[in-house]
């Protein structure tokens, strides 16, 4: 099965230009122009990977990626023009997955949905190993990707998922912001370990009553982080 991206730019030669490289590549693309055509396509389409710019006409990258951690889990990577690290990380407190900033490579970008896709098939390895797993009010269904609290579905990104479901299964285990950076996003990853901070207190602001004082996800002061209930 192609694999089935979404490329949304208003440069349309960069889009052009994407397009033409994922197709070689065997990939299925599909194009927007706009943040409002976009969304419509991701409400009516299934797809992979989304390549998202940060500024679109209508509704910007943000909005886009904001409005679509709504209803879907897909990855999304952030294309940016501007290289400010704070642009960088609100893409991810948005619920980007990644980011590049132009002017990009195309093998990078190659090189960047392959490493995603990757993972994609690694982690459907690893969910068939154990179905559900249960930790106090915190339930993981590992083969639909979804979180419960307390019977209650907690919309988690890719991202925020694929940190919980590790520190789940290694419980007490204390994880380095490096090793998670490079467990989760890749040694191939070229952000740094404030990335991780982020998911972390986007994940305790979803799933913990009291975000300053988790039940689930702790922080070992000066070493990373770890699960416990």
């Amino acid at each position: 099965m192609a694999k089935k991206v979404l490329v949304v730019d208003d440069e349309k030669l960069i889009v052009k230009g994407i397009r033409f490289s994922l197709e070689q590549d065997g990939m299925e693309v599909d194009c927007a122009y706009d943040g409002e055509e976009a969304l419509n396509m991701v409400k009516d389409k299934e797809y992979d990977i989304i390549l998202l710019d940060l500024m679109l006409p209508k509704l910007n990258g943000l909005e886009v990626c904001q409005q679509i951690r709504e209803f879907s889990n897909v990855p999304i990577v952030m294309l940016t023009a501007k290289g400010e690290d704070m642009d960088k990380i609100l893409g991810l407190e948005y619920g980007a997955d990644d980011y590049i900033t132009k002017p990009f490579n195309i093998l990078e970008v190659k090189a960047r949905i392959k490493a995603i896709m990757r993972r994609t098939v690694k982690q459907t390895a690893v969910e068939e190993k154990a179905k559900v797993v249960e930790a106090g009010n915190l339930k993981l269904d590992c083969e639909s990707r979804r979180v419960f609290i307390n019977g209650k579905e907690i919309n988690l990104t890719a991202k925020e998922f694929d940190v919980l479901e590790l520190l789940v299964f290694n419980p007490n285990k204390v994880y380095s912001r490096e090793n998670l950076l490079n467990i989760v996003w890749g040694y191939e990853y070229p952000g740094d370990v404030r990335t991780v901070d982020v998911h972390i207190r986007r994940l305790r602001e979803k799933i913990e009553s009291n975000p300053s004082d988790p039940k689930y996800v702790h922080t070992k002061w000066g070493v990373g982080y770890y699960f416990q209930y």
